[in-house]
């Protein structure tokens, strides 16, 4: 019972380090009181008080990315070596499988504090569409061109297209604007 006792605190503890990272538009710091955000408080220590933002976020995209990864991955692997579908289809479909997943996640949870409009979706799918483009170029360049492995090249291009994917999101797909001031009585 003791085991069991351990596994779901950890569990938890590990549930609430995730889960309650704070995001932009809550305290930079973690609650007070909480022993279990203490390797969050020593990742962010060394940083300056403005970058912590930015950090807890891409961390979260990480996060969300690992789940894109696995899935876009699993899907790519699936229809290429049990359907035989051709490698740049195959990325392409996983690639929009996971696009979608990320959207759902990295809405929720990433970028909570974006009030979205009509046209974060759109902003969204032209990222993703950019994304999928150097994805499927580097696949290419790296398949064709340089005789990679085909599994191989694909992960490297998750990383890289990931990367630029998040800065261009943040920036763009789900900024956040300051609240209008009213204009003063005149």
């Amino acid at each position: 019972m003791d085991s069991l006792q351990q596994i779901l605190k950890l569990n938890l503890k590990l549930s609430f380090i995730l889960w309650g990272m704070p995001s932009p538009r809550m305290s930079k710091d973690p609650p007070s009181g909480a022993s279990d955000t203490l390797a969050l408080r020593v990742l962010l220590a060394p940083l300056p008080g403005a970058a912590r933002p930015v950090v807890v976020q891409f961390v979260k995209f990480g996060i969300v990315g690992i789940s894109n990864t696995l899935i876009t991955f699993a899907v790519y692997t699936l229809l290429l070596k049990v359907f035989g579908v051709w490698y740049l289809a195959a990325s392409a479909i996983g690639f929009i499988v996971g696009a979608v997943n990320g959207f759902l996640l990295n809405r929720a949870w990433t970028f909570r504090g974006h009030v979205g409009d009509s046209f974060t979706p759109v902003r969204w799918g032209i990222v993703q569409s950019s994304g999928l483009a150097l994805n499927e170029g580097l696949l290419y360049l790296w398949v064709d061109g340089l005789g990679i492995n085909k599994l191989i090249a694909q992960a490297l291009a998750i990383v890289i297209v990931t990367t630029v994917t998040f800065f261009v999101n943040r920036a763009w797909t789900f900024r956040v604007r300051a609240p209008a001031r009213a204009s003063p009585p005149g």
